[in-house]
């Protein structure tokens, strides 16, 4: 019988990821088509889940039973919402002279030729709004000895999610990727316990001290496959607990004793009141992300150079928020903000950083050094010095967000400091997250694409795009400011508790798109005329 409700396909189902994502799929009113091989458990799996789900055996690396899958999902389904292609073998831990090419071949059509697949088929069978998400792995980025095979399919799988998601955009379907590090799965506990895996030595060296959870993972996925993420595409989220960020000799968090409770079960979620700091927050991004906490029943402080609109701001949304003027170049007017806030407060739960200072767009040979100094004082400079702040006020489960740019992957010319500040801001944040995750505060960067600036100016007025590249450059649509709030409020979130130096790009796929060229028929429903609202800057 054809149901309308959204369906959610989810291979690999029976492994720890995978009955995570069932789960928390299920447990939200979605449709679940689980996906495992033939005595798997799957078919036990969703009978647990209640009427309306839909188990199948199938092995995804082979055509034959790929079609046959769809064939069974459309018989059943008036169509499918999301595919999370998380099946996958893992890595065989062989020397390379001791892997058979078999060996290689099979890697390659689990992890990376099945979910090709798979997309390819759900994509026929998708309409506007559908997702696509690939579980990748940590090893598809970062190089590791005897994992040649999974390593090179996990990074292929990153690359056709860019490729896709450049791909389908014009018929209104994300494509995006997770790249889990370390989880504590049955099978990584069933090692333990058999004296073939030394989690001690991983845990040491996570900032955060352990590894994740399966429904970690899941949570993380969920947001991807969630209209809030609507602007999210082709971005690929590492969800490491700081893994990557971490590069120095030694161990990044101190020797843990017995397995942390944190990574056998979910914490109860904090309920309480957050105070929340957002610089630059009176307009534009800054206020999108303002008023998405402030509904949430969080306290504002809004810091802005513009003390009268953050003024107003506060008071349009009650009176228990506080405004504050201030110029993060100076280093006093920070200190002072802080020093208020912890007066008041006593505490900070939640820091966002939004960087502001704009730059014309002028030769090297013509732009003074003052207004390069000016530009780093107040993206990079006014950032550390925040953070610095507002550590000495935070406990453990806080958090730090730094808005970057998506200018850091995509350089745009002669804007020399805007994106040399915008580079240290994704490492800073990845500092911070090496040092600060044994304490148990998390960071994270957010890196907007070109967003309508409600109210600021934008680049075409600066003479840097040209209005019909900026509207045929980005492959889903011009994203709005509530977009980058969203991913704002999803990495301080529960949802994100182990995301922690990671960047997270909300640009609707720009910076997967790299043919010289537009991306034609994408973006139609966006006049060139609005380029005065089209904004790369918070």
């Amino acid at each position: 019988m054809k149901q309308a409700e959204r369906v959610i396909i989810i291979t690999g189902a029976a492994g720890g990821i995978g009955r995570a994502l069932v789960d928390a799929f299920a447990e939200h009113g979605d449709t679940v088509v689980a996906v495992d091989l033939p005595g798997s458990g799957v078919l036990e799996l969703v009978r647990g889940l209640g009427a309306g789900h839909l188990g199948l055996e199938f092995d995804v690396s082979r055509e034959d039973d790929t079609l046959a899958l769809y064939d069974r999902v459309e018989a059943r389904f008036a169509q499918i919402g999301v595919l999370i292609n998380n099946a996958g073998v893992g890595p065989s831990m062989a020397s390379t002279i001791d892997t058979g090419v078999d060996v290689f071949r099979r890697a390659l059509g689990v992890n990376l030729i099945g979910p090709f697949a798979m997309a390819g088929e759900a994509a026929r069978r998708m309409h506007p709004g559908g997702v696509i998400i690939n579980v990748a792995s940590l090893a598809g980025v970062l190089g590791n000895p005897r994992r040649n095979a999974y390593a090179a399919s996990k990074a292929g799988l990153i690359s056709i999610t860019k490729t896709l998601a450049c791909e389908l955009a014009p018929r209104g379907i994300r494509v995006t990727a997770v790249a889990p590090g370390y989880v504590r799965t049955p099978m990584v506990s069933q090692l333990e316990r058999a004296g073939k895996a030394d989690l001690a030595a991983i845990r040491r060296r996570v900032p955060m001290g352990r590894m994740a959870r399966p429904d970690e993972i899941a949570g993380v996925v969920r947001f991807m496959a969630s209209p809030r993420a609507a602007h999210v595409n082709g971005s690929v989220l590492t969800v490491d607990g700081g893994w990557m960020s971490f590069n120095q000799p030694g161990d990044a968090h101190p020797p843990v004793y017995g397995t942390p409770e944190a990574e056998l079960s979910r914490p109860a979620d904090y309920s309480g009141e957050r105070i929340v700091l957002v610089t630059s927050g009176a307009n534009g991004i800054g206020a999108a992300i303002v008023r998405s906490f402030a509904a949430n029943g969080d306290t504002l402080v809004i810091a802005d150079r513009d003390g009268a609109a953050a003024a107003k701001l506060a008071g349009a949304l009650g009176g228990k928020h506080m405004a504050k003027p201030v110029d993060p170049a100076v280093e006093s007017d920070v200190v002072a903000l802080f020093d208020e806030v912890r007066g008041r407060f006593g505490k900070l739960d939640v820091l966002i950083n939004g960087s502001a200072a704009n730059e014309p767009s002028v030769a090297v040979s013509q732009k003074p050094t003052e207004q390069v100094q000016r530009v780093l004082d107040v993206n990079l400079t006014g950032v550390f010095t925040c953070a610095r702040e507002a550590i000495k006020m935070m406990r453990p489960g806080s958090v730090i967000l730094n808005v970057g740019s998506m200018v850091n992957f995509l350089p745009l010319p002669q804007r020399h400091a805007y994106e040399a500040s915008m580079a240290g801001i994704e490492i800073l944040t990845r500092c911070l997250a090496a040092e600060l995750g044994p304490v148990g505060i998390r960071t994270a960067t957010i890196a907007p694409g070109y967003i309508r600036a409600s109210g600021g100016s934008g680049l075409a007025e600066v003479g840097s795009v040209a209005p019909e590249a900026v509207s045929r450059r980005i492959p889903i649509k011009t994203g709005e400011p509530e977009d980058v709030a969203e991913a704002a409020f999803f990495l301080a979130s529960p949802e994100a508790s182990y995301v922690n130096g990671s960047t997270l790009c909300v640009d609707g796929g720009c910076t997967s798109f790299h043919e010289a060229g537009f991306e034609s028929g994408v973006n139609e429903e966006y006049p060139v005329a609005a380029a005065k609202w089209l904004s790369i800057m918070p």
